[in-house]
């Protein structure tokens, strides 16, 4: 099958999704500070409490959207598949039931798609942000979706 991949390119400034769990959020903000001299150079991106935290707490600039049980998760998700945001950091509570897991997974499923990198732990998030991708474009093949969908719709 020809064409069955297509390239995206990350650019040297990525947009960066910032979301954690409510026990990871200090944790986050720590993470946030620590990196403040990259960070202030990319297009940050965050669910709701979570972005208006690191905005109160770090002086980060940071788009917010809805908090995560009130999709915020799906909106960062859409943002991934609209091609606006390249690059996810989501401190995770792995040790306590989330309400809107599915939102959750929905949006790890959208990253994995989208062959988005994304960092679900402090350790995973610092070999990323300090990866020598970071500062420069990224290319990467992903599904050719449009084809993808031709072929189904000619195959009903």
């Amino acid at each position: 099958m020809e064409n069955e991949y297509i390239k995206f390119t990350i650019g040297k400034k990525k947009d960066i999704a910032l979301i954690a769990h409510d026990n990871e959020k200090p944790k986050l903000i720590e993470w946030c500070k620590e990196n403040y001299d990259i960070l202030k150079n990319h297009n940050l991106y965050g669910t709701g409490t979570t972005a208006r935290l690191i905005a109160d707490k770090t002086g980060l600039t940071i788009k917010g959207y809805n908090s995560g049980p009130l999709g915020g998760d799906q909106q960062i998700g859409a943002k991934i598949v609209e091609g606006v945001i390249n690059f996810v950091v989501f401190f995770s509570d792995p040790l306590t039931a989330q309400p809107h897991d599915p939102d959750v997974k929905a949006l790890m499923r959208i990253s994995q798609v989208y062959d988005i990198p994304m960092a679900v732990s402090k350790a995973t998030a610092d070999f990323m942000i300090h990866s020598e991708f970071m500062d420069k474009e990224y290319v990467h093949e992903v599904i050719n979706f449009k084809k993808n969908i031709q072929e189904r719709a000619e195959s009903m």
